[in-house]
């Protein structure tokens, strides 16, 4: 029996979603993030030394890493209505987006909500507060969002004649994806970019995603 070790607002949303659509049976153990913090809670370290979610617990042993469990459920589980492409271009655009989502669109994204909240939360004593807005800019403008709008720009003319990442049906490379680009979404970040925010509609609108939502609790992103 497969059990998602699911955590509330977290990427542990996107394997729900991905085992509503293959169908298979699995056990569902809810976690909530710490209400100061907004951390995983140390119970998860029980699962997985690293303490983060998603964990799948397999016969085969606790897997974490979105990818990791990705990989492992399409290999394993795969249907005639969801598995990944095997040869061609389908096949390269699979791995590509597999591991662009989060090699090269999380890390900006993190960055920019990480100093974002930092800038919110203000410096003390107060008359700091301009210079460390100031650094928070610097660091924004020289970089991070920079980086984050040419991913968004590449996305965005990727969707623009593709309905899915890797081929006519919805792939792995999906369920990978589907995180980082809900969260620009829900945030305003994509507000310019139709083609994004066409595709998480299309993606919210799956049965097998409704369903995944009913079961997986609170989630921000959708």
């Amino acid at each position: 029996m497969l059990t998602l070790h699911h955590l509330n607002n977290s990427r542990s949303q996107r394997i729900l979603w991905l085992l509503e659509e293959l169908g298979v049976s699995y056990q569902l153990e809810h976690y909530q993030r710490d209400s100061t913090t907004n951390l995983a809670p140390d119970s998860l370290r029980a699962v997985h030394p690293l303490g983060r979610s998603p964990v799948l617990s397999t016969p085969d042993g606790a897997i974490a890493e979105s990818g990791a469990i990705v990989e492992y459920l399409v290999r394993h589980y795969a249907s005639e209505s969801f598995c990944s492409p095997t040869e061609g271009e389908a096949l390269q655009q699979y791995l590509f987006w597999l591991h662009f989502a989060e090699g090269s669109l999380m890390p900006p994204l993190v960055a920019n909500l990480v100093l974002e909240k930092a800038r919110q939360k203000g410096a003390k004593p107060f008359f700091i507060k301009p210079i460390t807005n100031k650094l928070v800019d610097g660091i924004l403008n020289a970089y991070y969002g920079p980086n984050l709008a040419q991913s968004l720009r590449y996305v965005e003319s990727y969707l623009a004649s593709h309905t899915w990442f890797a081929g006519d049906e919805p792939t792995g490379a999906d369920v990978q994806m589907i995180f980082p680009l809900e969260s620009l979404v829900a945030s305003g970040k994509a507000k310019d970019f139709a083609a994004i925010q066409g595709y998480v509609k299309r993606v919210h609108a799956r049965p097998a995603y409704q369903q995944a939502l009913a079961k997986g609790g609170e989630y921000a992103y959708a």
